[in-house]
């Protein structure tokens, strides 16, 4: 389970280094994937490989499942962390989130999301209210 906020910087490469926490998960491989909100999503692979499993049961017949399926995988880059830890953010998932230097990176339990700093802060300033609200729902 991935927990916590850290605060990498890109490099002038693109890479970014891991927070120690996650290394250990991800040293052999992850996805990196668009995510909800203009953050990036990175998947350990099994946790990967299961939700793949779970797009390829939606039907074919449905233009919903179709369009999402073809913008997630599309848009999705396998990578290897080096020995430092830092992971190559390819170009076109960076122009998604706005990523430039300044990166947030928060544990979202089975994934990790990269986050503009800006942006995260944007969002948490927006999500504050709704937040104890939410509870209600999303723990009941």
């Amino acid at each position: 389970m991935f927990l916590g906020t850290y605060e990498p910087r890109l490099d002038e490469k693109g890479r970014l280094i891991l927070p120690a926490k996650f290394r250990d998960e991800l040293a052999e491989g992850l996805v990196i994937t668009k995510g909800q909100e203009r953050c990036l999503y990175v998947w350990p692979p099994a946790e990967f490989a299961r939700i793949t499993e779970h797009l390829r049961e939606a039907p074919l017949a449905s233009k919903a499942h179709r369009d999402y399926m073809r913008v997630f995988f599309a848009g999705a880059s396998d990578e290897v962390p080096d020995k430092q830890g830092r992971v190559l953010v390819p170009p076109a998932l960076r122009a998604y989130a706005g990523l430039e230097r300044e990166c947030v990176v928060i544990g979202a339990g089975a994934r990790v999301e990269i986050w503009d700093a800006e942006a995260w802060r944007v969002y948490l300033e927006e999500q504050e209210d709704s937040f104890a609200a939410l509870s209600e729902e999303v723990l009941s």
